[in-house]
């Protein structure tokens, strides 16, 4: 028997943008709920959906509210936001409240189905202690503290791995300055100093690190740790 399609609930108040989605996802293989503002979306909240696609521009309540009640009720289901608005403090400010991932309008169709695919898999238990991170050459052993790069072991420090840590049980997902920050602790509080280590992160683990293929620049956000496909 096969398993049953993922639901997708897609929030937005336009029209258009919906049918487009539901178009997209439908042939994708998901099933899909939509609402047009907050009101329904808390209603169909009770449908319990696989992922939330979520724009931030609603008729009844700020998109980012809706974001944060959503958290409070569920830490678990994905959500991504799609929306105009492509300020960088509105983006931070969203990832910072718990949203997986944050595309801005206009958007390709297949760009956010391989966000969402990723963001799906963060559904699935953390690969912390067990099963090594592997991402194309990159293996990463959290329990044994073993990086390898083709086969080669990697030597860290401290430092470097507490944050290949962070950015392996969070990979597919934006981080920002800010949170990384925190969860490195310390006196760390300046986003230079993160600068620092993820340049020799990348040293240790690209094969060019001007031309990084795991640890990816979000610009003005943070880091993206590149899932596996």
């Amino acid at each position: 028997m096969s398993a049953a399609p993922l639901k997708i609930l897609v929030v937005d108040d336009e029209p258009a943008i919906r049918k487009l989605l539901r178009m997209g996802l439908r042939a994708e293989g998901y099933d899909t709920l939509e609402a047009g503002d907050g009101r329904a979306a808390s209603e169909l909240l009770l449908q319990q959906p696989d992922l939330i696609i979520l724009d931030l521009g609603l008729p009844d309540i700020e998109g980012l509210e809706l974001l944060q009640e959503i958290r409070r009720g569920n830490e678990g289901i994905p959500i991504i936001i799609l929306s105009s608005r492509g300020d960088e403090l509105t983006k931070v400010r969203a990832l910072e409240w718990g949203a997986d991932d944050y595309v801005t309008k206009p958007f390709g169709v297949d760009e956010l189905l391989a966000r969402m695919r990723v963001a799906l898999r963060h559904r699935l238990p953390v690969q912390g202690q067990r099963a090594p991170f592997q991402s194309g050459d990159l293996s990463v052993d959290l329990a044994r503290h073993v990086v390898k790069v083709s086969g080669r072991e990697v030597k860290l420090t401290p430092n470097e791995f507490e944050l290949l840590r962070i950015l392996v049980q969070h990979a597919g997902k934006v981080l920002t300055h800010r949170f990384l920050l925190s969860e490195l602790g310390g006196e760390l509080t300046d986003a230079r100093y993160l600068r620092v280590y993820v340049r020799q992160l990348r040293q240790k683990i690209e094969a060019d690190p001007s031309q990084p293929q795991y640890i990816l620049t979000e610009s003005g956000i943070g880091y993206r740790l590149r899932a596996p496909l």
